[in-house]
Formats: structure tokens, sequence, C-alpha cells
């Protein structure tokens, strides 16, 4: 039996542990503190096999204990067995002991039970979405016979020479939507061409020297390499989704695999166990566990795929419960990394390869307990669920911060949000989600994976779902991330709606926008957030930065004195706080510390008014005295305003936006003898900026005074 909880297994066992040995680490206890509560994991899942008789060595970071009897023995000193962990939102709320009792050996379900949806042969392939399935054969069945995709070394490589991801990650995203829609056709048909054409691409996928994208396996970097080691695989987001794949595909179509293809089910098991499982549980250092406090969203992703490869493909032992168990915990991890409202600080986008992630793990929890470990009434869960539709805009616009556009991909896994949201009863977040449920059209795509496609086939009600309307909140607040958003007329787009960031500087995927804004008019974005372009070396290599989209220069906040804010954590909001009166709603930032400036003293405050129909960002600054007493040898202070659009400046103190999307035409007023205006254009080329924005964007620069203190607002209105 694995269990969770150290404190719990010792209390529960009546036993004590022991130790023997000293350890080689000379402050252990420091420096390691933050293993110690994956170590009690796994010290405790030993000591259950233990009882059973065997006798069984662990690795963990940094040390080894062995499990003899009613004994542990390892070369370091050990985790106090009594200390209380700290347990996520799950663990919390199934306890411990509950949950270990559900995940034992004798408890969890075996294939074909381990996973949900049907298998081959099953009537609810004849059932299956039409329209959904005539998508899948047309583009199937014009592709069958051509020559699968095919990832190439010199496209891996092309990484380590210039930067570029795309050219190989477009091959193995293409090899793997070719993969799905032959399963789920040979499931639907029974015809023996589409299984060929699957068993093609499981074999195709078992040959790939690597499932691990270029970008991401550190193994080739401390090598000198370009290209990867069969020897070392790196377990990343990519050999997440190939492994998972292929246990989806295992599950659909394995008894009729055993019978055509002998060997090839006994040859993805040799490779996900030891390009996944062996590394999962092999390693702590993994960065995306977040064991050193950081959690991001590849934890969720990475452990939801290895607790689906895990039920599916690993033989019934302690390992498959080892693996399974700690993808659990992780999850717990990540959940209890999320504020208490839910919020994602990578923003709606990543929202889906995140938080989504982990809700789809926790339907696979819940089926492999049927049903006992339900995350549905856990706080912070149903907090999540609502996430998606308070930061939307209108139409397929959305508040967007960080890496994420305002307008991704409309064919996101809205099944799995429908469906999260039935079970926590969020009626909004339904009727988000089934504003995108079209009858007649697709209910999913192949794009997001074989897992994700299946659960939406295998959902009868976001199938019969029909077009709802949105719920368009009137006003959001997330203070976890610091983000408000105001609409002026709740439940629909027409006019003006506000949204300001506070948060800092060392976010995932960050941006240097503390105290940015977003005005849209009529769900359109016209004071605008560009996003990012494609992704390359560069995006997450030390020169971050000078990628102009994530530089505070190209954000809507003011440059100080020539400064632009600065980048980490400590760049932050001092405070970030929002007011709401029956007809004004107020968002007040104190960006002051977001800049390396001395002295400086900065308070943004944006307003929607509803009445007047009227956006309002108010600064007010205090500078220190400039070094040489003089304004004239001192950098200009130039507040930013990103726009989209048509962009016409009639008369100083004004400019006009002819808004994308057919929204009406906006004014932006100002002063002019507080502030001198002009406009620079931004020729866009990347398809990331050009499909979002079109062929350019252009930035209002306000040139300030160097007033010690001084002020200055902008108002935004709708015309006509």
């Amino acid at each position: 039996m694995a269990k969770l909880s150290c404190a719990m297994t010792s209390r529960a066992c009546g036993r004590r542990l022991v130790t023997r040995g000293t350890s080689r680490h000379s402050g252990w206890r420091e420096s390691h503190q933050q293993h110690d509560h994956i170590c009690s994991f796994m010290i405790e899942y030993v000591w259950q096999t233990s009882k059973r008789g065997r006798n069984r060595r662990v690795n963990t970071l940094k040390h080894t204990y062995v499990i003899r009897d009613d004994r542990v023995v390892h070369d370091a000193e050990l985790a106090t067995p009594g200390a209380e962990r700290d347990r996520g939102p799950l663990l919390t709320a199934w306890s411990a002991t509950r949950a270990a009792e559900l995940l034992d050996r004798a408890s969890l379900p075996l294939p074909p039970g381990a996973l949900p949806g049907p298998v081959i042969g099953e009537p609810a392939w004849r059932q299956a979405d039409r329209a959904t399935m005539e998508a899948i054969r047309a583009r199937a069945e014009a592709e069958h016979g051509t020559a699968w995709p095919q990832p190439l070394a010199s496209q891996y490589s092309r990484f380590f020479r210039d930067g570029n991801r795309t050219a190989y990650e477009s091959q193995v995203a293409a090899r793997q939507e070719r993969l799905t829609r032959a399963v789920v056709l040979a499931a639907a048909t029974d015809d023996p061409a589409w299984l060929d054409e699957a068993a093609d691409g499981i074999w195709l996928l078992c040959e790939q020297s690597s499932w691990c994208w270029a970008a991401h396996d550190t193994h080739v970097r401390q090598s000198g390499t370009a290209l990867p080691d069969v020897h070392a695989p790196y377990l990343d987001l990519g050999a997440g989704e190939v492994a998972a794949q292929l246990a989806w595909a295992d599950h659909v179509l394995g008894p009729v695999l055993d019978t055509r293809y002998p060997g090839l089910r006994e040859r993805v098991r040799h490779e996900v166990r030891q390009r996944i499982v062996e590394p999962f549980l092999g390693r702590r250092d993994w960065p995306w566990l977040g064991l050193d406090g950081d959690v991001h969203n590849w934890c969720p992703w990475i452990c939801g795929n290895v607790l689906v490869a895990a039920l599916q493909l690993i033989p019934d032992g302690d390992e498959r419960v080892a693996a399974v168990a700690w993808a659990i915990e992780s999850i717990d991890r990540f959940l209890a990394a999320l504020p208490p409202d839910g919020s994602v600080d990578e923003g709606y986008e990543y929202w889906w390869n995140g938080a989504c992630r982990a809700l789809e793990a926790l339907d696979v929890v819940a089926h492999a307990t049927a049903g006992a470990l339900d995350a549905s009434q856990v706080p912070v869960v149903r907090a999540t669920v609502a996430f998606p539709h308070r930061m939307h805009l209108g139409g397929d616009w959305y508040l967007n911060v960080a890496d994420a556009r305002a307008r991704p991909p409309r064919d996101q896994p809205w099944a799995v949000l429908h469906r999260w949201s039935r079970h926590v009863g969020d009626h909004d977040a339904a009727a988000h989600a089934a504003s995108y449920r079209v009858p007649g059209e697709p209910v999913a795509t192949a794009r997001h994976g074989l897992g994700r496609l299946l659960g939406a086939l295998c959902d009868p009600q976001w199938t019969a779902a029909t077009t709802s309307r949105p719920p368009l909140v009137g006003s959001a607040w997330c203070p976890g991330v610091q983000v408000a958003l105001a609409r002026e007329r709740p439940g629909t787009t027409t006019g003006l709606t506000l949204a300001v960031k506070g948060g800092h500087n060392g976010e995932h995927h960050n941006h240097n926008d503390v105290g940015s804004v977003v005005v849209a008019v009529d769900g359109v974005p016209v004071v605008v957030d560009a996003g990012r372009p494609t992704y390359t070396a560069q995006t997450f290599g030390p020169d971050r930065y000078a990628i102009w989209t994530m530089h505070s220069d190209w954000h809507n906040v003011p440059k100080v004195r020539g400064t632009p804010q600065g980048q980490g954590r400590r760049f932050h909001a001092r405070r970030c706080a929002v007011s709401r009166e029956p007809d004004r709603f107020v968002a007040r930032v104190d960006l002051g510390s977001a800049y390396p400036v001395p002295g400086l003293e900065w308070r943004r405050d944006a307003s929607l008014d509803t009445r007047a129909s009227r956006v309002t960002i108010e600064d007010a600054w205090t500078l220190a005295p400039s070094p040489t007493g003089g304004a004239a040898e001192v950098e200009p202070t130039t507040l930013h305003y990103l726009l989209a659009g048509e962009v016409h400046m009639p008369c100083p103190g004004r400019v006009i936006v002819w808004p994308l999307d057919g929204a009406r035409a906006t004014q932006l007023t100002w002063n002019p003898d507080r502030a001198a205006g002009s406009l620079t254009g931004r020729i866009l080329d990347d398809p990331m900026l050009t499909d979002v924005w079109g062929s350019h964007l252009t930035r209002l620069e306000l040139r300030i005074p160097d007033d010690e203190p001084g002020n200055i607002a902008l108002t935004t209105e709708v015309l006509g």
C-alpha cells in the first residue's frame, strides 16, 4: 500500500521507524528540507511493501533508503517520521489515509478498465457524434497512403543552431494528430485499414529517438551535442504527451492490436517504462515538480499524462502504484500553489494547459477510484473552473497577460470545462463553454490529442449541448494574481471593458507589465497587450527581454526618466486594490516599486464610469529631484499606450482609433498642455502576432514634464 503521509503511516502502523547510518552530506537538514515531503512518501511506499516480506531500495534525489522488516536504513538522516507534512487541497479534502487505501494495488483497476471511455467493439462507437466523425474521416482519408510526418535530425538540431523550434515541433504535432485520427476511425469502423494506419503511427512513435522537444532537453545542452541521447531520456511536455497518446491508443485498440500486431503492445510498454516511468520515479530534481516552491503549468500537464500512462501501460505491481500516487501528490502540489480564487498568472490561454490539465487528471483519478476520490468539492478546483469566463472580453477575445494571446484558437477543449462546470454546479462556466458548442459542427478536434478528443466524444451532455450565451460578467477581481476586469454593461459586449494588472515581474511566462491596462470596445481590445511572437531559443533564454513584446516599453505603462521596468519578483505592485460603486469601478495600483528608480512614487487609478461610458487612466507621481537640479539634462518620462486598429491623431490631445472586427470608433483624449503626444507604428511579421492584430500596432507616446510631483489623465470613450 502506497502511503502519502509519513506521519500517517507511523501512527497507523503503531511502529517507530528506526534509522541506521550517518550522513555523508553535511548540512543535509538545511539543504534538503525541500525534499522532506517527497522523501516521506517514498519511505512509506517501501515501508508498506516490506511488510509483505520484501526488501526494496528506493533512490530519492540524494539519498537511498532501504527498508528491512520494521526498520528504515539509509545513508543520511531520516526525515522526522512524526512531523506533520504540508498537504495540498486534494489530500486535505480526501484525507491521506483514505487516498492511500484507494491507491493500493489491489484497488486500482486494470486494463481494459483502467481508463475511462469505450474500447473498440463497444456500442458507444457506433453512436459517436456524426459531425466529428465525418470531419475526422475526411482529413484521415486525404492523408491516408501518404508519408507520415517525419521529425528529422536537421529539424531537431536547428534549435541549437539558429533557435528555431517550430520546424521540429510541427512535425511532432502533425504525427500525433494523424495517429489520433487513425485510432478513432479504427475504433469506430473496425476497418483493418485504419487499424494498420494506427499501428504504423504507434510503431513510429516507438522508433522515434526522443519524445522530448529539443528546446527542453537539458541533456543535449550539457553534453554539447545537437541530438538527443537515447540512453538519457528527458521527461518534458512532449514526452508526456507521447506517453499519454500511446496509453489512450492502447486502451481503445488493445484487444485487436494483440491479434493483428502481436508484440506491439509489449514494445509500447517497454518504451513508456524506460522513457517515462523510470525517470519519473527515479529523479526528484525535475524542475517542473515544483519541489523548490515554484510550481507551474508543466507539473499537472506532465503528471496527468504520466498518470494515464502508468494506469494503462505499467503492469500491476508496486511500480504502478508508486507512479500513480506520486503523480497525484504532484498535482496536489500544483493546486496548492494556485491562489484561492483559482486564477493563473499565465493567463486564460495557458489555463488550458495548466489548471485544465489538472482537471483532466482528476477525471482519471475519479474513474480509477470509482468516484471515491472526487475533487468537485475542493474549493480551489471549484474556483479555477470560473477563471476562463471571468477573463472573457467578448467573442474570441480574452484578457491576455504574460505569453498568452488576446485571440487564441477557438478550438479549445471546451468539453473539459463543460464537464467540470457541471461537476461543480457553475452555471456561468457551463454557459461559457456551451457558447462554443455549435450543433452540427465537431465536438472536438485532433489538435489537442487523443485523450481530449475521446473525452469529448464520450460525453453525451457535451455532444447534445446547444449554443448558449456567454455570461460576460459585470466585474471580476482576482487578488491572487492582482488582475481586475469591469464591463460597462454586464451580459453584453456592447460598450467599454476595462482590465488592469498589478502583480510582479517574476511571474511565469513573465512580461514586464506591472500596472498595465487593457481597454476593449464592444468586446474588441483597443488599448492592448501585444502577446508574444513565435517561441524560439531566445524566448526562455537570457535575452528574453530583448524581445520587444516582453519589454515594458511596449506595454501600457510609463517609462520613467528613460528607465523601463525591472525584471524579477522584486519589481512589483506595492499595492493593488479595487473598489466597486453603483456606477463606477476603480482599480488602484502603486507601481513605483516596479522601477529601479530611487525615490519614485507612482500611483495609477484606472476607472470605468458606467453612467458616463468612460474609462479614465489617472497617473500621479513624485520624482526625486534630478541629479543636476534641472530637467534639461534628464531623460524624459513617457507614458505608453499600445493601440490596435487604424489610428489617427487629428489634433493635439486627441487620438481616434478604428478598432478591429468592426467595433465602434473610439477616442482617447488628454490635456495637451500636460503631455505632448506622438505615434509610433510597429509593423508585425510574426504569425503569432499577425493572426491576432493584423499587419501593425501603434504606440501612443505621451511625453510628460519632469514635474515633482505631477499628474495626468487619459480618457477613453466610444464615438457614436
